[in-house]
């Protein structure tokens, strides 16, 4: 099963069995059988793509109930540095992050469950950002964490002055002063 458990409970890497010859490759992003029996069950109902440059940080977002998502996500062109952080009150991991490279090269996905606050870096000259969500966005529910929160000490693997964050992203709480998740 091409589905690997992380350090956090319900965080999952999906690494594919990509075919690849002269002509090229492929491979299968998304099952929802091979998805299910490797212990992710949900019904994605949203598509999102972005595209960005170097330095772009987008994050760390997230959704508070009724509107929270489970995100699976992917690089199809470039590569960026992926954080999922718990906020998920009740957890033994809550306030820990996670990071991964994903590029269109390693065709890596990240599947991010509710409960979690998620960003990532581009690290190359541009990305293309693919993304699935188990449920609608809705912007009363929004929710962000401050991407360098002294106590989240996230390793962004970049000289934090070559960052370039919209001007919401810039003003997030801390996770102490977070809109709480419940």
């Amino acid at each position: 099963m091409p589905i690997v458990d992380t350090p956090i409970e319900g965080l999952k890497i999906f690494e594919p069995r990509v075919f690849g010859d002269d002509r090229g490759y492929f491979f299968e992003s998304y099952n929802s059988k091979s998805f299910k029996d490797g212990g992710i069950d949900c019904t994605f109902v949203q598509d999102n793509q972005s595209r960005s440059t170097f330095g772009v940080l987008r994050g760390l977002h997230y959704q508070v109930p009724p509107f929270a998502q489970a995100k699976l996500v992917r690089v199809i062109e470039g590569e960026v540095l992926d954080v999922a952080v718990d906020i998920r009150p009740d957890s033994k991991t809550y306030g820990e992050w996670f990071s991964i490279v994903l590029s269109a090269e390693n065709k890596k996905q990240l599947f991010i469950p509710r409960g979690f606050a998620h960003g990532f870096l581009v690290l190359s000259e541009t990305a293309e950002f693919f993304y699935k969500c188990d449920n609608f966005y809705s912007k009363e529910s929004e929710g962000g964490l401050l991407y360098n929160d002294p106590q989240l000490k996230i390793d962004w693997k970049i000289d934090l002055e070559k960052l370039l964050l919209s001007e919401k992203d810039a003003i997030l709480p801390s996770l102490g002063d977070h809109r709480a998740f419940k």
